[in-house]
């Protein structure tokens, strides 16, 4: 009997190793629950890029869909009640996408593909204009602003483009010796923004000073890149990405309290951690790889703990895939996309409370 008790024991440790990280973790049940928020359709197929918020009663979202001669940028827009579309910005009808926007000071900014040339768009009070860009790039990697500067990171011909404006002109700013491309920017004020690079000897990231950018020496895990970096108003940062180790791929987050940088392994298995957002309740929250075809799945990260939540069951779904987070208020916006049987992947959008 005790021989067969502890084959018993040792089947049941077995089949709970082969068991990934993410799936042992059940959805915290004191989480609220995710709720649906009906988008206007657009012309599918098509691609969420960013989201952003500036409290309850206002939030961007930017992509493209696909219209009979190519890609045509999308812009929607959150009131506090409902998702509209808007098509009043320049270049709207014309071939393009929108990607990464931002709130300015009193301004939206958002990165705008005009038919091939780059500009920035902004929104103030008096309506939608345009900043085109100095010079046309292969691609447009990125893009940050912060009152008084803007960056836009990307490649043209002759290879990594660094493009900085001051509010009046263009100019362009050199890197450190060895990179050779930037995957993403990101910044707190005119004097302190951070880059991520690829290198001739792996991934780095970047400090810009307001005098030049340099090599921000941070302890990357060993044979790693980065997805995301946030940049908070008290001086913590946050860094996302995937370690590789043997082949296989696990997800890192590493964190600066203002003197050392800090690395942990939540249970996420290779989950991307590009659309990561720091929650009104102070966790760390991301979209993750879903294992319900009819729901979303989100992650929530708070220090030593990873808990899991659904969004609502969607009829007749079969891939929901929430594309970006922001914090509105005491809320989380979600926008991405959400594929029915029988169609092409259109909008979807979620919010936890508020």
């Amino acid at each position: 009997m005790n021989g067969l008790r502890a084959v018993v024991v040792c089947l049941v440790i077995a089949c709970a190793s082969v068991v990934s990280p993410a799936a042992a973790v059940t959805p915290d049940p004191a989480t609220p629950s995710w709720s649906a928020l009906p988008v206007p359709a657009a012309a599918p197929p098509v691609t969420v890029s960013d989201l952003a918020a500036r409290g309850p009663g206002e939030a961007w979202a930017t992509g493209y869909e696909q219209a009979t001669d190519g890609l045509r940028p999308m812009l929607y827009r959150w009131n506090g009640t409902a998702w509209s579309r808007d098509t009043s910005f320049p270049g709207s009808g014309e071939p393009g996408w929108l990607g990464k926007v931002q709130f300015v000071g009193t301004e939206v900014w958002i990165l705008h593909n005009r038919a091939g040339a780059g500009e920035l768009l902004r929104r103030s009070a008096g309506g939608w204009s345009a900043v085109p860009l100095p010079q046309t790039l292969w691609t447009y990697q990125d893009f940050a602003a912060v009152p008084g500067a803007a960056w836009v990171v990307g490649e043209d011909d002759t290879g990594l483009k660094v493009l900085h404006y001051n509010g009046s002109r263009w100019t362009t700013q050199a890197t450190p010796d060895g990179v050779l491309y930037l995957m993403g920017i990101s910044a707190r004020t005119a004097t302190d923004a951070w880059a991520w690079a690829d290198t001739s000897t792996g991934t780095s990231v970047l400090r810009w000073d307001g005098t030049a950018w340099r090599d921000a020496k941070v302890p990357l895990p060993p044979n790693s890149n980065v997805h995301t970096l946030l940049l908070e108003p008290s001086g913590r940062i946050t860094i996302g990405g995937s370690q590789y180790t043997d082949g296989a791929a696990r997800t890192y987050l590493m964190t600066f309290d203002g003197h050392t940088w800090h690395t942990a392994y939540p249970p996420l298995g290779d989950t991307s951690t590009e659309a990561m957002v720091r929650g009104p309740d102070g966790a760390l929250w991301l979209p993750v790889r879903g294992d319900r075809a009819f729901q979303s799945k989100y992650a929530r990260v708070d220090g030593p703990r990873t808990t899991f939540s659904y969004g609502p069951e969607r009829t007749n779904a079969i891939d929901v895939k929430p594309r970006a987070l922001a914090r509105a208020g005491v809320a989380l916006l979600s926008f991405g996309t959400v594929e029915i049987y029988g169609s092409k992947p259109n909008l979807m959008s979620e919010r936890l409370g508020g």
